[in-house]
């Protein structure tokens, strides 16, 4: 049986996270990106991220990167530092196993240790998929901006679901 890992992502692993985001962009149901980003794109992002407050962690599968999660600042101000927004993004080979499941669980039980109080996640609202996860985990709807995104022609609403941690 597979053993499911996470670890701290690596600079060298960037090119496997840059790819596995990519492969999202095409469906236009993940993320607001319209065209394929770089790994020199990506570079200032990957070093945004600080192992003990604000990580990027990577998914392995038998050593294999299947996803990635990041934590990063909301809103960029010193007095939303107890609250990060949360991203994952999964492999296509690997969605629909669960591993979306223990990726939410997996930062739920690290927020506290990271002095995070409270976890956001920014989903478009017909991604039906991430609203299930999020909600499974008590993520509630704390806001909802109508039509703020357009891909393709198509108007996107966005929600914004949120969950207290930690007090």
């Amino acid at each position: 049986m597979s053993t499911l890992t996470f670890r701290i992502a690596k600079l060298d692993d960037l090119e496997r996270i840059v790819a596995i985001y990519n492969s999202t962009i095409e469906g236009r149901m993940v993320t607001a990106d319209l065209e394929a980003v770089t790994v020199e794109d990506r570079t200032p992002w990957f070093h945004a991220h600080t192992a003990d407050n604000r990580p990027l962690w990577v998914m392995e599968l038998d050593n294999d990167i299947c996803g990635w999660i990041s934590l990063q600042d909301f809103y960029g101000r010193k007095a939303y530092d107890a609250t990060a927004e949360v991203s994952i993004y999964l492999d296509a080979d690997f969605r629909g196993h669960g591993l979306g499941k223990k990726a939410i669980q997996f930062v739920l039980d690290a927020a506290p240790s990271l002095s995070i109080q409270t976890i956001l996640g920014f989903i478009f609202a017909q991604n039906e998929p991430s609203m299930k996860l999020f909600k499974h985990f008590g993520f509630e709807q704390w806001a909802f901006l109508p039509e703020v995104a357009e891909l393709d022609g198509m108007k996107r609403d966005l929600v914004i679901l949120g969950k207290k941690v930690s007090k």
